[in-house]
């Protein structure tokens, strides 16, 4: 449940930088003018869609993957942990490319997606740590005996 809720975090901040790309918010709130910067620049866009509401599609996914993962028989299965840390080592990926272009191309730094990108770091190492977490599938405990 810590995925889930660490994703739905991302899901707000993503939101509210796609409201503001997407022209549904006038200004959006920095103090360093390097957030507007970041936001107008050419790689703002990524396959012709604000890289923001990638985000969102990207923590939105996160977030039903990880929920899903705790209910019923997906609690034991392995199928979500490797679905999540996939799709999160591919956010840090992404958020790693991104966070090279503010700093070598468009020489200005988004205090959000910092946050963003620290939080999908976070959000891989859980997902690895999840994923090595060992679930015996198939077994039952049966009283006085370890496993």
């Amino acid at each position: 449940m810590t995925i889930a809720a660490l994703s739905l975090c991302g899901v707000f901040l993503s939101t509210y930088l796609s409201l503001y790309k997407l022209g549904y918010i006038g200004a959006i709130v920095c103090g360093t003018g390097g957030c507007e910067t970041v936001q107008t620049s050419k790689w703002a866009l990524f396959l012709g869609v604000p890289v923001a509401v990638w985000g969102v599609g990207f923590y939105l996914a996160m977030v039903v993957t990880a929920a899903l993962g705790t209910f019923g028989g997906y609690a034991e299965r392995k199928w979500p942990s490797i679905a999540m840390v996939m799709m999160s080592g591919w956010g840090a990926l992404f958020s790693g490319w991104l966070t090279y272009l503010e700093i070598a191309e468009i020489h200005a730094i988004c205090r959000y997606c910092v946050v963003s990108a620290i939080l999908v770091g976070i959000l891989f190492v859980l997902s690895v740590l999840d994923w090595r977490t060992p679930r015996d599938e198939y077994s039952v405990p049966i009283e006085g005996v370890d496993a």
